[in-house]
Formats: C-alpha cells, sequence, structure tokens
C-alpha cells in the first residue's frame, strides 16, 4: 500500500505549485535585495556624468540612453517588489518629466539602509515610521531651501526659462545644454497659451532627420512632415487649406448597381461622367479659395491630375493624430468627404514648401501669424541613437517647463539641497527619542547617495567631497554643491550654485522624494510573498514596451 502524505497547512489551502515565501529572510530581505538591484543599474547614470546604458529590448530594439525612465521601461522587471520601483519612476516621469532617476536611486538606498536596520534588529514597522516622519520633516525643509523670490516667474523671458531648465536637460545631454535648453526655451515659448498653466505638451513635437550635427538644429514654428508633396506644385505662400480625412478620390456606391451598356458612345459617356464629377469637385474646392488641399488617405490619379490642373498642393498625412495636430497649427476643421468647404472649414498657412534636408525631403508647414500652436524641433545628429536620446532630452525639458508654468520655484542644485536636508534630518534624528530616531538617521544618511554618486560618476573622492560640503553647509552657506567642470578654486569643486547657476525645481525634488520614501515603505510593509501557480496556455503579451500612441 503506497503510503500517501497529506499535504499540511497552507500546502492544503493553495493549488500546488504556488510559492508561498514569509518572514525576514525570505520576503522582506529578498525583496530589498531585488530593488537594490535595480536601483544600481540607474545609479551610475545619475547626474550629468552619468553613464549611457545599452538596453536591448524584447524586439530587439537598441537603446542606448542614460534616461532611467526609459532604462527601466525597456528592462521588462519581472521581481513584484522591484517593479514597485519602477512605477514610482513612472509616475514621477509623467508628473515632473525629470528626476525618475533620483527617484528610483533614492528608493534603493533608503531600503539598503533598511536592511542594515533590520540586521541590528528594528523590526520595519518601527523604521517605516521613522521614514515617514522623516519624509514629512523633509519636506518640511525643502521649502525653507526655497530660492527667495522665485515664485514670480514670466514663462516667456527666456533667460529665466533656461536658468530652470538647464540642470534637467544637463543630466541628459551634458556640454550640449546651452544650445538645446535655448532650442526648447524658444519652441516653448512660442506655443505657450495664454493661461501658462494650460501648456500642453503635445504641442511641442520633435523632427529627427539623420545627418548634419546639434548646431544644424531649428525650430520651426507649424510642423515638419516627413515625406514629399504629392504633385509637381513644392511651394505655397500665404494659401487657405482644406483638409480631407478620408482621401481625396472618387468613392465607390454604398449600394452595388450593375450597368447595362449598349453600344460604345455609352461606354465613352459613362467614363466621361466620372470624370466630369471630379473635375466638378476639386473645381468646388478651389472657388472655395483653397490652395492647399491636405488628404488623410490615397489620393486618386485622376483627382490628382484635376489639382494640378487648378493649380492645388496637394499633401498626404496618413497618420491621423498627425492630421489632428495639422489641423491645430492651421485652424482647419477636417472634412470628411470630398466637397465643397465653407468659408470657416479652412485653414490658413503662411507658407508650404517642400524642403531637402540631409538627403531627405520634409514638407515644412509654417504658420506663423495665425495662433502659434504648435512649434516642432528640427533635430540633426549623427546616428539614430543619438537623435532618440537627444529627443529624450527635449522631452525632459518641455516638461519640466510644463512643470515650471505651475510651479516655479527653485531649489539649489548640485547637491547642495540634499546635503542640506541630510544636514538637518540628522539634527532632527537626535531630538527624536525612541527607536524611530535611528530610522530618521539613515533616512538622512541616504540623501548622501546624491552627492556621493554625482562625485563617482565624474571620478572625484566622494569621502573628500561629502566632509567639505558639510564642513561648509554647517557653517551657514547652504547653497553649496559640487561643481563638476571647474577644479581650479581653493574650495576644489565645492562652489556655491548661485554662482554656476545651477537650480532644480522644487516640484521635482518634492516628488521624487515622496514618491520614494512611498515606495520603500510599500516594499518594506510585505512580510509574505504568496504566488499562486501561473496560469497555462501561451502567455500573453502586453502592447511592447517602448511604443507610444502615434
Amino acid at each position: 500500500m503506497g503510503f500517501s502524505m497529506h499535504p499540511y497547512g497552507i500546502q492544503s489551502m493553495l493549488k500546488e505549485g504556488h510559492k508561498h515565501l514569509s518572514g525576514l529572510d525570505e520576503a522582506v530581505l529578498k525583496n530589498i535585495d531585488a530593488c537594490k538591484q535595480l536601483s544600481t543599474i540607474t545609479r551610475t547614470s545619475l547626474g550629468p556624468n552619468g553613464m549611457n546604458k545599452m538596453v536591448i529590448n524584447h524586439l530587439d530594439k537598441l537603446f542606448v540612453t542614460n534616461d532611467a525612465a526609459t532604462i527601466v521601461n525597456e528592462l521588462e522587471v519581472q521581481h513584484p517588489a522591484a517593479k514597485i520601483l519602477v512605477l514610482a519612476g513612472k509616475a514621477q516621469q509623467e508628473e515632473i518629466g525629470d528626476g525618475a532617476n533620483l527617484t528610483i536611486s533614492f528608493a534603493g538606498e533608503l531600503l539598503q539602509n533598511a536592511e542594515e536596520l533590520i540586521r541590528t534588529g528594528l523590526h520595519p514597522s518601527e523604521i517605516i515610521s521613522g521614514y515617514t516622519k522623516a519624509s514629512s520633516k523633509a519636506i518640511e525643509i525643502l521649502e525653507e531651501l526655497v530660492e527667495k523670490g522665485s515664485e514670480n516667474m514670466d514663462v516667456r523671458n527666456k533667460e529665466q526659462v533656461v536658468t530652470r531648465m538647464k540642470a534637467a536637460v544637463a543630466s541628459k545631454q551634458y556640454g550640449q545644454e546651452d544650445i538645446l535648453c535655448s532650442l526648447i526655451a524658444d519652441a516653448c515659448i512660442q506655443v505657450c497659451p495664454k493661461n501658462p498653466s494650460n501648456f500642453d505638451v503635445d504641442n511641442v513635437r520633435v523632427a529627427k532627420l539623420v545627418g548634419g550635427g546639434l548646431h544644424n538644429c531649428t525650430v520651426v514654428r507649424g510642423m515638419v512632415l516627413k515625406g514629399d508633396a504629392v504633385g509637381s506644385i513644392k511651394h505655397m505662400e500665404k494659401a487657405k487649406v482644406a483638409v480631407f480625412a478620408s482621401g481625396v478620390d472618387t468613392s465607390a456606391t454604398e449600394t452595388k448597381g450593375t450597368v447595362l451598356i449598349h453600344s460604345a458612345e455609352q461606354l465613352e459617356n459613362y467614363a466621361k461622367t466620372e470624370e466630369a464629377k471630379v473635375e466638378e469637385l476639386i473645381k468646388a474646392v478651389a472657388d472655395s479659395g483653397a490652395k492647399v488641399i491636405v488628404s488623410g488617405g490615397a489620393v486618386g490619379e485622376m483627382a490628382l491630375h484635376f489639382c494640378e490642373r487648378y493649380k492645388l498642393m496637394v499633401l498626404k498625412i496618413s497618420s491621423k493624430f498627425e492630421l489632428r495636430r495639422f489641423c491645430r497649427t492651421t485652424g482647419t476643421a477636417a472634412l470628411l468627404k470630398l466637397s465643397q468647404p465653407k468659408a470657416d472649414d479652412l485653414g490658413f498657412i503662411d507658407s508650404v514648401s517642400v524642403e531637402e534636408i540631409g538627403g531627405s525631403r520634409v514638407t515644412v508647414v509654417r504658420s506663423e501669424e495665425g495662433g502659434n500652436r504648435v512649434a516642432t524641433v528640427v533635430l540633426r545628429g549623427s546616428t539614430d541613437s543619438i537623435l532618440d536620446d537627444l529627443e529624450r532630452a527635449i522631452d525632459d525639458g518641455v516638461n519640466t517647463y510644463k512643470a515650471m508654468c505651475r510651479d516655479s520655484r527653485i531649489v539649489p542644485g548640485a547637491a547642495a539641497t540634499e546635503i542640506e536636508l541630510a544636514r538637518r534630518l540628522k539634527e532632527f534624528s537626535f531630538k527624536e527619542t525612541g527607536l524611530d530616531q535611528y530610522a530618521i538617521a539613515k533616512f538622512a544618511e541616504s540623501f548622501e547617495m546624491v552627492p556621493r554618486t554625482l562625485a563617482e560618476n565624474a571620478g572625484l573622492n566622494p569621502m573628500d567631497i561629502i566632509s567639505k560640503l558639510y564642513e561648509k553647509h554647517a557653517s551657514g552657506n547652504t547653497n553649496v554643491g559640487i561643481d563638476l567642470e571647474g577644479g581650479d578654486s581653493e574650495d576644489g569643486v565645492c562652489k556655491d550654485v548661485s554662482i554656476v547657476n545651477i537650480w532644480d525645481l522644487y516640484v521635482a525634488k518634492f516628488f521624487a522624494l515622496k514618491y520614494a520614501a512611498d515606495a520603500a515603505c510599500t516594499v518594506l510593509r510585505v512580510d509574505q510573498i504568496i504566488m499562486a501557480k501561473p496560469a497555462g496556455g501561451p502567455a500573453k503579451r502586453d502592447q511592447p514596451a517602448g511604443m507610444d500612441e502615434d
């Protein structure tokens, strides 16, 4: 008789094939370890001297970037605890557009310090209560560090915009931030609406054209469409535009009909009526005053022939998102079928011309006087991966502009803020009684990660620099940070940031701190991981990472 052992305990409750991890060693420390691994990946990319990562995603697409949001998006992180950090980074990227790296690295540092506390015998719940106290105290201190007078800002003043944007762009494209910031600021200021808090990021487009270099980049008021005009007319100025969403062609009738033709004359007349009908439609469009026709679908041969005859320029935009943007740029209403447009359906453009930039033909649509609703930054660079990275830098810049439209307060950059927070929180921890104080002290210590990483990535001695920064801050100058370029003065690399003009947005720091502390506490609160047996059947694929909606 076979001896069968009945499962007992949690095994008897769950289906076989499940995994169950509990206790400090199995669950908490394993989770912390996974998060540490993730933050180690992103940490070396922090700051202007951050290294690039080469990520190849499951579709064999290559990314060469130091943008943390892109890296963690493409990594397809599997571990549930590390996923929480990825989500915190994503939230930061969507909220502010910059600082995802700070969020992930800081959360990882908090968890690493929590691990040390757990090993010394503190209970996770005590660490959580300490971290919560510390994060609310840190936010209070952050408020005090805001630069005086920075809350009033003219978002159309290029100089003020560049000051606030420089740090975000420099962390992606170090050494080229001046050229890029001036381009981004120009583009953003052009499309900024009357009420700046309604600024829409989608209105600043990027057109990437291989060839040339950064100094060839320009900002176009209007749109740059890849592709040539359809007909032989390539240039038009001060013209009215009609947009037809479904294409410029003779459409088949909805009902099927059979035509009996008895003689050759009838056949000729039948063909002529089709021709006459198309001509009538195109003539109606030309009579309405439109000089440019934009089609969302195919352009028929015969229709094109009559467009040429009536001197109409024809453009084809196949992407419906591009078509919507085109309508927004020119103030046109898209018509569904080919018919005579009303006067208020027509839009207006200053000029539309086909230009050749670096071997590829593009159609440049400029609308300068009308509402500047869309601006395009034309990027030039030697390879596709460089262009992709430049585009990410521009995205960050534009998102930073949106953030400063809502809240323009700034805090000292270059790790000055972090050192001050660390110093003040340490003092705060000495006043606390109870076990919280250890957690608060560790929270303060975690801030040292920023100057340490900046120094390490620049190849400097981190210990030396951190002690120097503490010394300067203790003597009352809270604006001293790391200046990675100048090592000539007697201070070495520690300088007052207001001289070198490195500022970070207050909101970026605020949310990064908040999200990182929340993510770290969420991971620490977990004490058991119970995984059911994975469902059978073919694995379902998510939408491939890195695809946007266009």
